[in-house]
């Protein structure tokens, strides 16, 4: 038997696998190792340490095929939800400067967007919230380690630096909060060597200028937006559907809305090659499904947006025996987060069945902490999340959509209440409000239960989070129209839908 010295630790090969020798003593370096330092693993981390558990944090971003890395935080603080909320806005502002004249503003001289000075702004903002995740982490007394972290057994994890030098910490309990990244098709010639992905966008010094986003998920649909707004000449290619696991009505009214916006869709299409011209400009070679006709046009950008990928391969979980979903590749766990191997759990985007949201991901990595430390046995509850996707018109959901819900019940076991309406913000600016909708999706029979809620106006998310608790409190539609409405906003739309689709009646708001 080979004996090998790491540091402090004695090491026995057995299996191929290094044991440490403190693993048979029940004495471990820390309480608790996360693999992972985005916004659910540093939850996690920093609730553990003030329960008292030494803990340490390993967090390593792998750069893109462009060379993009980033700061701790992961996916939402540096190329998700924050700079994605940051470049909605400057759209938003864009669209509110040409509103502004209809209500007497005086804006003398062309209206342009400087993308550079938003970079550069959304960027220093980023940073600053890296650094303080550093801080948090120091003043919590939490270890954070820029490592690249493998399990090599249910106690031992592995770190690797940028340098190759090997780290071992052992542990009591395990966490991977690993999340995921973009996925950029392989079958596709020149797509990973001349595309970028939403890990690249946020990141960009430079205008990506006329864009061509592949993919209709929320991710495709909200860059495709903000692009757009700031003035990009951009193309959404859309192979199937957009929005795919979203209410399909809402996901018409939101693209419908952003062709109006400017936008333009290449519906039934997929991409074919990608080849780069000597003037620098990227040829995309496209197949319509529908006629099998190729077609070609020239843009300075591609970006793929056709899903993301758990980041599991390179943690050795196959060696240890912790159960997969083959076709997924994320993390098979039980209502606790456990996975199928004894002190190994895991959560968020990289578990099985779980909202890939990063409140989701805070949460249940809080309450794992807090079980893992002994101070409850509370179990995160994945029902009835509320999530907005942050298009040109945005939309904001709870619970089931339409489809889901007839399929659960029937279709004469729901009733739908809906609305068309106008924002007044809309009216002076005279802007088109045919896509803004309200949508509830109730039980038909007893106190006709709320099963799905959707919104489409502005200020979505605000609308939909106060309306969410209410599911957690088991709303009806009673309670719905018992609620007096704040006057004049778009929320008080929702209580005041008495419209039923089943009556065929014209759903639009004509007046109070």
């Amino acid at each position: 038997m080979a004996a090998l010295c790491r540091g402090k630790h004695r090491w026995r090969r057995t299996n191929c696998l290094y044991v440490s020798t403190r693993n048979l003593t029940g004495k471990y370096d820390y309480d608790l190792v996360v693999i992972g330092g985005g916004s659910g693993g540093l939850a996690c981390s920093k609730e553990a340490a003030q329960l008292g558990q030494k803990v340490a944090v390993l967090d390593y971003v792998e750069p893109t095929v462009k060379g993009t890395k980033w700061g701790l935080g992961g996916t939402c603080v540096n190329v998700g939800c924050i700079p994605k909320k940051l470049m909605h806005q400057a759209a938003l502002l864009g669209a509110a400067v040409k509103d502004a004249k209809k209500y007497g503003w005086q804006i003398t001289g062309p209206v342009c967007h400087d993308w550079a000075t938003m970079a550069e702004a959304v960027h220093n903002h980023v940073r600053s919230l890296n650094w303080g995740h550093r801080v948090q982490l120091q003043d919590k007394k939490v270890k954070y380690l820029n490592l690249k972290g493998s399990l090599v057994d249910k106690h031992t994890v592995k770190g690797l630096s940028k340098a190759g030098k090997e780290t071992i910490l052992t542990a009591k309990n395990v966490v991977i909060a690993s999340g995921g990244r973009p996925k950029c098709p392989t079958n596709v010639p020149g797509a990973m060597e001349h595309g970028i992905t939403s890990d690249d966008i946020f990141w960009l010094k430079k205008s990506p200028g006329k864009t061509l986003v592949v993919g209709a998920s929320y991710v495709a649909l909200e860059c495709a937006g903000f692009l757009t707004g700031v003035g990009m000449d951009t193309t959404v290619m859309v192979r199937s559907i957009a929005l795919r696991g979203f209410d399909q009505q809402i996901a018409g009214l939101v693209t419908d809305y952003m062709k109006t916006y400017g936008t333009k869709f290449a519906w039934k299409c997929v991409p074919k090659r990608v080849d780069k011209l000597s003037s620098g400009a990227l040829q995309v070679t496209w197949t319509d499904t529908q006629t099998g006709n190729d077609h070609k046009d020239t843009f300075d950008s591609v970006l793929w947006a056709v899903g993301r990928a758990p980041e599991t391969k390179a943690l050795g979980l196959d060696k240890l025996g912790v159960q997969l979903n083959k076709e997924t590749g994320k993390i098979v766990l039980g209502a606790d987060e456990s996975t199928s191997v004894p002190n190994i759990y895991a959560f968020g985007d990289i578990g099985e069945g779980r909202p890939e949201l990063t409140p989701t991901a805070i949460k249940a990595g809080k309450l794992l902490a807090q079980r893992l430390a002994g101070q409850t046995t509370e179990l995160m509850n994945y029902d009835s999340v509320a999530t907005t996707v942050f298009t040109p018109l945005e939309y904001g959901c709870v619970g089931l959509s339409e489809e889901e819900a007839e399929k659960r019940h029937g279709k004469d076991g729901i009733e739908v209440y809906h609305a068309f309406y106008k924002p007044l913000e809309f009216t002076v600016a005279e802007r088109d409000a045919s896509q803004c909708y309200i949508k509830v999706v109730c039980e038909r029979a007893g106190d006709q239960k709320i099963l799905g809620l959707h919104f489409t106006g502005p200020n979505a998310g605000e609308v939909t989070q106060g309306f969410a608790m209410g599911f957690q409190c088991g709303a009806t539609y009673s309670h719905l129209l018992q609620t007096v409405g704040i006057h004049p906003t778009c929320a008080e739309e929702v209580v005041k839908v008495n419209i039923t689709k089943r009556s065929g009646l014209d759903a639009t708001v004509t007046g109070c």
